[in-house]
């Protein structure tokens, strides 16, 4: 009987479960429950959908389980009160209400406090802000809060009856540093009060042994991590590298082993990795969806969406999508819409518009691909990955405005990848190398559209919306 370990990765969509070759690697069995819409749930939701996914999966039919590693989507808040119930349903990482709070934390200290203090500056994504929300607005509710706790300390619960965490989690918080801790005295100051927190363990560590009920035995469930650093570790990323991930919201990362992140402009979070070292990172709101939700007024499905971004001019007549259709946080725009300039009886065609939300998707990236070089080591290569990459058009056009070249690799669940390649160190002591997988290398052409789109977006941000 071969030895085999569990990912689990518990995003904003959906759970997936990920059985994999603890030797090789190799995909065995996976499952995938999805997950209600919305920017606020019931966490015990997400508990049933794991269970859910477990069963279909089915691990222990593929083989001996030596270990499990889950991880989720960052930021949530889920506080529960002193009998491990919610006081509340989470607020997720893209629920904007707390905006006005986090503009309040930034008012009240200045961005270099909060850079220098938790390595971020606060948005309304932090869990602080948050919870500063909830004391603000729903006094009762917050009165009763025990403990705190994210998404995946949450589900490492359900997993092992204990709470305990990892630093890449606990640092999108806004109450840890990467290296100095748990800053109690921002809870007190925001929140009221401090609630009990969950242990920040080592990444290569056990938090406790999976519950017999899950019918593998009881093995090793190892730290977990945000969804961003266990993608990572499931890219095995190297130097000189940056990750770019297009699904619902976009990220670029990079995970660097040296310092973390101290970026007083908000623009890059400094948070840690799931190796012991650190992930720059920055994230937007709107990204595939934006083609998305352009390919549904079009009337087409995805390949007809391509051909018609592919089919036009570069620099789609002159159209220019501003894509900030929810809000955005990087540029930290919660309360803004998009827009769409350029636009005469020539320049509205349908294929310029497909390809003018193509180029919105990738220019916003690049945007924070440049933002991410100031503060860490400049990129040579760029990892593509997530659904939005499945876009020929978007494919096509990424080294020409990046201006690097672009690996797209093939289809996968890298977060749930990277949290078996984590279960697999805490069952060995060891972190096992997997094959990386690329579907495509695709060089810049130094075509002057390029620059030209890169240069035309940037002036309409600023002109439009001031940053």
């Amino acid at each position: 009987m071969k030895n085999v370990v569990v990912g689990v990765d518990s995003s904003t969509q959906s759970c997936k479960v990920l059985v994999l070759d603890a030797a090789t690697g190799e995909e065995l069995r996976s499952s995938k429950v999805a997950h209600p819409d919305g920017t606020s749930i019931d966490p015990r939701i997400w508990a049933d959908a794991l269970q859910q996914a477990w069963r279909q999966a089915d691990p222990g039919s593929a083989g001996k389980v030596i270990g499990v590693g889950l991880a989720a989507q960052q930021h949530g808040m889920v506080a529960l009160d002193v009998d491990g119930e919610p006081v509340h349903d989470a607020l997720l990482w893209n629920d904007t209400r707390s905006a006005p709070e986090a503009a309040a934390m930034v008012a009240d200290h200045g961005a270099d406090f909060w850079a220098r203090e938790v390595g971020s500056v606060p948005v309304a994504s932090l869990t602080l802000t948050k919870l500063a929300w909830l004391a603000r607005h729903e006094p009762e509710a917050a009165s009763r809060v025990h403990r705190v706790v994210l998404p995946h300390d949450y589900l490492n619960h359900v997993l092992t009856g204990q709470w305990f965490t990892d630093r890449s989690e606990a640092s999108g918080t806004g109450y840890y540093h990467p290296e100095a801790g748990y800053q109690d005295a921002l809870l007190y100051e925001y929140f009221g009060n401090l609630p009990e927190l969950p242990e920040v363990i080592a990444p290569g560590a056990s938090g406790g042994r999976l519950r017999s009920s899950f019918g593998v035995g009881e093995p090793p469930v190892s730290a977990g991590a945000g969804d961003n650093a266990a993608a990572a570790l499931g890219l095995g990323m190297r130097a000189g590298e940056i990750a770019v991930s297009i699904g619902t919201s976009g990220t670029v990362f990079a995970s660097v082993p040296d310092a973390p992140a101290a970026d007083a402009s908000g623009a890059v979070a400094g948070f840690a990795d799931a190796t012991g070292g650190y992930l720059p990172l920055l994230a937007v709101i709107n990204s595939a969806r934006v083609m998305a939700s352009t390919a549904e007024l079009l009337g087409v499905a995805l390949p007809e969406f391509d051909a018609l971004a592919s089919s036009g001019d570069p620099l789609a007549g002159g159209l220019n999508l501003m894509p900030y259709f929810d809000g955005e946080r990087t540029p930290n725009l919660p309360d803004a819409t998009g827009s769409l300039t350029g636009l005469s009886r020539a320049s509205l065609t349908r294929e310029n518009l497909a390809r003018a939300s193509v180029l919105a998707v990738l220019n916003s990236l690049a945007d924070a691909a440049l933002a991410l070089s100031e503060v860490s080591v400049p990129a040579q290569r760029a990892l593509l990955i997530g659904g939005g990459a499945r876009s020929k058009s978007l494919r096509a056009a990424a080294p020409e405005l990046f201006g690097m070249e672009v690996d797209v690799l093939e289809a996968g669940e890298y977060v749930a990848l990277g949290a078996a390649r984590q279960a697999a160190w805490a069952a060995t002591g060891e972190l096992p190398e997997f094959e990386r997988r690329v579907e495509a290398r695709l060089s810049p052409s130094g075509a002057a559209w390029g620059r030209k789109s890169r240069q035309l977006y940037a002036a309409e941000r600023t002109r439009l919306y001031g940053v």
